[in-house]
């Protein structure tokens, strides 16, 4: 099983640390999992040393002991090339047959369809949401459109792209603060924990805030805040008939969650070879919630996991008033850090287990893909030989 992970995102260390949590929790009995690290330049590359995380802290040695990898994109044989040293300075390439591959990368070139749709290619087994799943859930603007459309509960909100943003600037600042009300958040709308998102109270920090969203994706999307409201998140696991974990209530150090809440706080994460991931950010498992609101947001949860099509496991962010009892859907991600392991263990699930069900989960999804016609065979070619004329 090649699992793949860093890649061309601001996520790529949280990446690093999920997939190595992962390999950790794999049984060695039923799995070879193959480490695939892709660079922050886009390179490819396996070794055994990728598996340690204190490896890289010396990234450009960690790379000399590794070699160059890839994955063709054509359905022969579900290879992975390697290239390896020959006689005399020479190369030669040798390829692994994969039963899986197991993409864990956060964000952008992983987590947003790209890798999803190369595998779909090679038509390989994989892990996780496929191309649209992975697509809707990482754009924001397009997410929430889907959740409305299927009638979930969202904050008001609007978006705007970076150009349009750049030429009309008092015309975006006259929308936004005739349309929704302060104070407001500003994200940009592909990305992933809680960078280049700032809260706006007035003109001068929402100018602020749209220009540093503008520096991290083309499309800026503006939505009300949700004030004095809990977070609580909830994992789904499953394909077509998905299941919710436990609750949480993330612990706020700040106004935003921020990176470093999320992943730099707290105690050592299970099973990481001294790594840490999602699972050292301080929390409240189960959240301190009543069972009818619990209840509640793990139904919402899962009718938001449907509603992108989504598959294998995913974390969903609500935003919930504990006094009215308001819930309302924020984000949810197809691809969350350390996999939410921490989310499923007090569901009863191990993470050993959870891994298990991910790639019967993989297997089950590409048997369900083969039953689909791909090709249709046409006389249009012939006709067109013959000088038919097609309209």
């Amino acid at each position: 099983m090649a699992v793949l992970f860093g890649s061309r995102s601001v996520e790529h260390e949280v990446s690093i640390v999920s997939a190595i949590q992962a390999m950790d929790a794999m049984d060695p009995r039923r799995y070879e999992p193959i480490p695939v690290f892709i660079t922050k330049e886009g390179r490819w590359v396996t070794g055994r040393d990728l598996r340690r995380v204190d490896a890289y802290n010396d990234l450009p040695s960690l790379l000399d002991r590794c070699r160059p990898v890839f994955l063709r994109p054509e359905p022969y044989g579900n290879r992975l090339f390697m290239e390896e040293s020959g006689p005399l300075g020479s190369r030669r390439i040798r390829s692994t047959v994969l039963d899986a591959v197991f993409p864990i990368i956060h964000g952008t070139f992983g987590e947003d369809g790209t890798i999803q749709g190369l595998l779909e290619l090679a038509n390989v087994p994989y892990v996780g949401s496929g191309v649209v799943g992975s697509a809707v859930g990482m754009d924001k603007v397009v997410m929430k459109a889907a959740f409305r459309a299927h009638g979930l509960p969202t904050v008001e909100y609007r978006w705007f792209t970076r150009r349009r943003w750049r030429e009309a600037r008092d015309e975006v600042l006259a929308i936004v603060e005739g349309e929704l009300r302060a104070p407001l958040f500003v994200k940009p709308a592909n990305l992933g924990s809680s960078v280049g998102i700032t809260k706006a109270t007035d003109r001068a920090s929402l100018a602020e805030a749209l220009d540093v969203a503008a520096h991290y994706d083309r499309r800026l999307l503006v939505e009300e805040s949700f004030e004095g409201a809990t977070e609580i998140n909830c994992s789904v696991l499953g394909n077509d008939n998905p299941v919710a974990s436990v609750c949480e209530e993330p612990v706020r150090w700040t106004e935003i969650l921020s990176y470093e809440d999320k992943y730099l706080r707290g105690g050592k994460a299970k099973g990481a070879t001294g790594s840490e991931g999602m699972a050292s950010a301080d929390r409240r498992i189960p959240a301190p919630i009543s069972p009818e609101l619990t209840a509640e947001v793990q139904r919402l949860a899962i009718e938001a996991f449907i509603a992108i099509d989504a598959a294998g496991v995913a974390r969903v962010d609500f935003l919930v008033d504990t006094a009215s009892g308001r819930v309302c859907v924020n984000e949810i991600n197809t691809l969350p850090g350390s996999l939410s392991f921490y989310l499923w263990e007090p569901s009863g699930v191990p993470f050993p287990a959870l891994i298990d069900r991910l790639l019967e989960l993989a297997f089950e999804r590409h048997r369900e893909r083969q039953q689909t016609t791909f090709t249709y065979d046409s006389a249009l070619l012939q006709k067109l030989g013959r000088g038919t004329k097609t309209s």
